[in-house]
């Protein structure tokens, strides 16, 4: 079947022709039908991950379950499933207590090679998964069954990138009906911010990007102002827009330290800081230490936004099924497999929300 490897940093994406995985006990082989091209999986591809090279990419994807292990219990073949970016296994001391997106089996899962190449070494998938592929086989824990007639270039960005964000806003941060946010990087992850916080509720949501067309987008899904980062200062501005005080949230989607700064700057004396984006490996925070402690503010991580699988997949479709979560609006091009470069070459350049592979 056709791979595509990332087998140097920053390189591009070689696609041969490998056999696919052998499906062990608890593995499930799926039959990708599409599959987003993530932050993450550049990370990844530019070597400023801890994953070694060579290795699978992509991780946000759905398919159809064309065989399952003998110890499967959680799907079955013939089910549409959406795969996910981090596992829950259901049982572990993290599932049990309700924090399933740290899920004990996610390192494994990780770093486990799934594919041969064509030089005989064996090379891991990226979240175990490696949905740049026709087919991936992964752990029964990181699928879910879903029953829903969206489609599959919708459906696939809730793998990742819409979960991410919207958990960002739902779950990790748990935006207030009539308060103010500001979103920093408005990507496929800062779009999904966006949309978390207009169904929180939120009164002013403020979307900060570079790029005018992201710009523009936000303000369709929910953005009630939007700020060039470039034009003046973007703490000022978002403080101009906020009686001088800042935001209640401030959200920071791109992963660059310096941007997680001005996310803490922008936000106002007691409120929620929560980091999305995905960080080089060898990145780090660096905060004045006063305001940090005086001005009551509260820093988070967001992984997966806080994200519980099991609850929030079906709880997610729901809402897009319903109208309130747009996810076509984030879909800016479909490409085939083959294009895979050219897809990774546009994340690259910041052109478009999400080019998705189908």
């Amino acid at each position: 079947m056709k791979v595509a490897v990332a087998y140097e940093a920053g390189e591009p994406l070689v696609l041969e022709d490998l056999p696919t995985p052998e499906v062990g006990a608890r593995d499930v082989l799926v039959r990708i039908a599409a599959r987003g091209i993530c932050q993450t999986d550049l990370t990844v591809i530019d070597g400023k991950s801890p994953l070694p090279l060579p290795i699978v990419p992509g991780h946000e994807a759905c398919g159809v379950v064309e065989e399952v292990g003998p110890e499967v219990r959680r799907v079955k073949a013939g089910d549409r499933v959406l795969a996910s970016v981090s596992p829950a296994c259901g049982s572990c001391w993290w599932c049990v207590n309700g924090t399933s997106n740290h899920c004990e089996l996610g390192g494994a899962l990780r770093t486990r090679p799934r594919f041969t190449l064509a030089d005989g070494r064996r090379a891991p998938a990226v979240c175990g998964c490696g949905a740049f592929a026709e087919a991936m086989v992964v752990d029964e824990a990181s699928v879910v069954a879903v029953e829903t007639d969206l489609p599959d270039d919708e459906l696939a960005l809730l793998g990742c990138g819409v979960t991410t964000g919207l958990g960002a806003a739902l779950n990790t941060a748990a935006v207030r009906p009539g308060s103010s946010v500001a979103v920093i990087g408005c990507g496929g992850v800062g779009q999904s911010v966006v949309q978390g916080a207009r169904i929180s509720g939120a009164a002013v949501i403020i979307a900060v990007d570079p790029v005018a067309a992201r710009r523009e987008a936000a303000l369709r899904v929910g953005a009630t102002h939007a700020v060039d980062p470039c034009a003046a200062d973007p703490v000022e501005q978002v403080r101009a827009l906020t009686g001088g005080r800042g935001v209640d949230y401030g959200f920071e989607a791109v992963g660059l330290p310096e941007l997680i700064v001005q996310a803490f700057a922008m936000t106002i004396a007691e409120g929620a800081v929560t980091v999305v984006g995905m960080p080089a490996a060898d990145a780090v925070i660096t905060l004045p230490a006063l305001p940090a402690v005086f001005s009551g503010k509260r820093l988070a991580g967001s992984v997966v936004g806080g994200a519980q699988i099991l609850r929030d997949f079906p709880r997610f479709i729901r809402l897009a099924e319903a109208g309130r979560l747009d996810l076509g609006s984030m879909v800016s091009r479909r490409i085939g497999l083959d294009a895979v470069n050219k897809g990774v070459d546009l994340l690259r350049e910041a052109d478009g929300i999400r080019t998705v592979i189908v």
